[in-house]
Parts: C-alpha cells; structure tokens; sequence
C-alpha cells in the first residue's frame, strides 16, 4: 500500500479564494446573534439593520409567533414527506386557497423558496419548441429557470419595451431557428420589482407588446410581494392587470416573513407542476410552523394595512434624505435603495464604516452586479422608528464625507 501523500484535487479552490479577496469580492459571513429586527446583533455589535428583506417586519409579529407555536404543538417542527408522497397536509393546501384567493388567480402551488419557484417553473412550462424572452437584468434564479430549460432565449435591454417589440417581432416573424416553424410558446420573463436596483417592470408595456405578438407574461414579484398592490399583492394588482399576465411567481421569504415561494396562475398550470416540476417533486414540504405563519400573515397584511403605509413612509423619508446628502440612489423607486459606491473596494470599506457607526448595511459586489456597479444595497421597513432613521443617516453622512463619496 503507498504511503505517498495524496495531492488534494481541490486545492484549486484556495487560490480562487485569495484572488477575491485580492480583488475585494470576498463577502465574509456576517453572523447575527439576534431575532430580525429593527435593531440586531451582528458580531456582538448591536447595530441598525438596513440588509433585512423583512419589509413589514412580519418576522417578530406576535400573530405570526402564536400561530407558529399552535401549529407545532398540533402537528409536529416536520412533514416527514415530499407533497407527492406523505407530505401534503390540509394545512398546504389551505394556505394555498388562500394564496389564490390573495392574488386573485385560479390556482397557487407553493415551493420551498422563490428560487425553486422559478427554477421549477420555466422548465416545466417551456421546452424545444418554445421561446423565453427574458430581462437582462433578471434575478438569477431565472437564469437558472432558463439554464434548466431545453428552449433557445434571447435578452431584450432592462426594462426597454421597445427592445422587447423588436425581439418579439423578429420571433414571430422568423420563427424557430432551423425549421421557421412558429414557436409553441414564446414566454417573456421579468421581475416585477428588480432586486439590486429596486425599480419596477413597465409591465403594462410589457404585457401590451405580448399580447400584440401571442406571447405569454410571467412575473417573479419576490420584492414586490407584500410591498406593492392592494396589501401587497403585487406588481400585476398594482398596475391594474388582472387577468392578463399568465404566471405569477412570489415569495414567502420577505415582506411575508417566513420562508418559501409559490406559483400563482391557472389550475392547469398548477396541476402540471405537481407531475413536472422537479423541485416540488424532490424536496420535502414546508414545515407546520412555517405554513401556519405564512397563512397567518396574509391575514395580518389584510388586517393591518397601516404596515405597507409605514413601509413607504419610511422609504420616501429615508431616500430623501439620502438623495439630499448628495447620494446617488439609482433609479429605485421602491424600498431597496441602492448607494451607488463604483467599485467593490470602496463598498467593503463603506460597509465596514457604518458598522463602527453602528448602522447593519451590506455590500453588493461583482457577481450579483457589474464590476464598476458595487452599492450598498438599503432596506427600511415598517418596523423602523424614526430615531433609528435619524441615526442611520447620520451614519451614512459620517462616513459618506469621510470617503469623498459626498461632497460639502
């Protein structure tokens, strides 16, 4: 038997790590000691959190506690199964009613997150025949949806409809590739409310160019679900287009405050992912908890309204300020509220600033944007007092003048 030492095949891997640290783009994990909030523990530091997804923080909402506790003392912290074998309790399906019910469609099936939402969906949706016309700014578990499926795509620019126009057109007109048959289905993909950016889809100009050329609309509303529409129910109910947009993809992980995504659309559509779409088949269902919070939320983003007002008071409030101080925020229009830095070293250093000022806000570097495009992405929410506003700015105008990112 040798005793030779074995190379380690993935040794590779420690070099690719220094160079991202070489080059800034390494992003250490940041651990928090402390329930979502307001105000968390982050490294033993108690610190204003700007980074949380938790827009109407639902997360610590004794409603959503209480309903939590009850469906674990009742069935269990498990499911025990995937929905096609043991796993599908009354509880899924009544959560999913009511989600149907919330966003006004046919029918809902909820997945364990918004990125296995999509990446379910698209493939299972489209095939060889078909065509996925998509943003070139999409989230990446679209493009992950897209990579999964066997049909050709094509980019149109950000938000651009005119762009999307020309490619529908080009579609319609020549067809598929090879053969200039006309395609089965040609599905145009966007965010709803875009992630890194925050600004909102042109989707009724989006979904008039699809219907001119027979196409198909689907929106991934993660961001804008409880944020946009009637008590948050989207980025569809917000422009008034009921009705008209085929699939509609949220989550359950942000403003709802728990954990999963879901699928709205058709009963048809519906019925096809549970015989197609591979992670709902292989992955195992939500636990009791965590549908019996999300089920509880809907009713609390019904019930309180003044949450989705105090939301975006605190946005317009706190990207007012930011722009007075002399900040470039982007083209956000909605609580995520990009501080645009330029280059990922200047983000980190930023970053690292506001947390000796007491203020949570996280860098976002290449690969989630451009190179040249590093920010520190911001959130506030309904939970946020003013003073904790009042302070965070303080922060940002500290450390702002500091850097020379601001002038005066």
């Amino acid at each position: 038997m040798s005793t030779t030492p074995r190379a380690d095949p993935l040794a590779f891997l420690a070099d690719e790590l220094a160079a991202l640290q070489e080059r800034h783009l390494y992003r250490p994990l940041r651990v928090m000691s402390s329930a979502q909030g307001p105000i968390v523990s982050v490294d033993e530091r108690r610190l204003i959190s700007l980074s949380s997804n938790d827009y109407l923080g639902l997360t610590h909402h004794p409603r959503l506690r209480e309903a939590a506790l009850a469906a674990v003392r009742e069935f269990g912290v498990g499911s025990g199964a995937v929905r096609t074998i043991a796993g599908t309790m009354s509880m899924h399906e009544e959560l999913e009613a009511e989600l149907a019910v919330f966003k006004g469609t046919p029918a809902v099936l909820t997945f364990q997150s918004g990125f296995t939402a999509n990446t379910g969906v698209i493939p299972t949706v489209t095939g060889e025949t078909d065509l996925i016309v998509s943003d070139e700014l999409n989230h990446a578990s679209i493009i992950d949806g897209m990579r999964l499926s066997k049909a050709p795509r094509r980019i149109y620019r950000h938000a651009d409809v005119e762009a999307l126009r020309a490619v529908l057109a080009e579609a319609r007109e020549m067809g598929r590739e090879g053969t200039g048959e006309p395609y089965r289905l040609i599905l145009v993909v966007t965010d709803g409310v875009f992630s890194m950016d925050g600004d909102i889809a042109p989707l009724p100009g989006i979904v008039g160019a699809a219907e001119d050329f027979g196409a198909a609309v689907m929106v991934d509303d993660a961001h804008a679900s409880g944020v946009l529409g009637r008590n948050g129910r989207g980025t569809v109910d917000h422009f008034g287009l009921h009705g008209r947009v085929a699939i509609q993809v949220g989550t359950l992980s942000k403003a709802v405050g728990a954990l999963g995504g879901y699928v709205a659309g058709s009963q048809a559509l519906r019925e096809i992912l549970t015989q197609r779409a591979r992670p709902f088949l292989f992955s195992t269902s939500h636990p009791p908890a965590v549908v019996a919070a999300c089920r509880e939320a809907i009713r609390v983003m019904e019930d309180e309204p003044e949450l989705q007002e105090r939301l975006w008071a605190n946005t317009r409030r706190f990207k007012a300020e930011l722009t007075r101080l002399g900040f470039d925020t982007g083209r956000s229009d909605t609580p995520i509220t990009p501080v645009m830095m330029g280059d990922p070293d200047t983000a980190g250093r930023f970053s690292a600033r506001l947390m000796d000022e007491g203020v949570f806000a996280q860098p976002v570097v290449f690969p989630t944007v451009a190179i040249d495009k590093s920010r520190i992405r911001t959130i506030v929410t309904a939970a946020h007092a003013d003073a904790q506003l009042d302070r965070a700015l303080e922060a940002f105008s500290t450390v702002g003048h500091e850097l020379g990112i601001i002038a005066g």
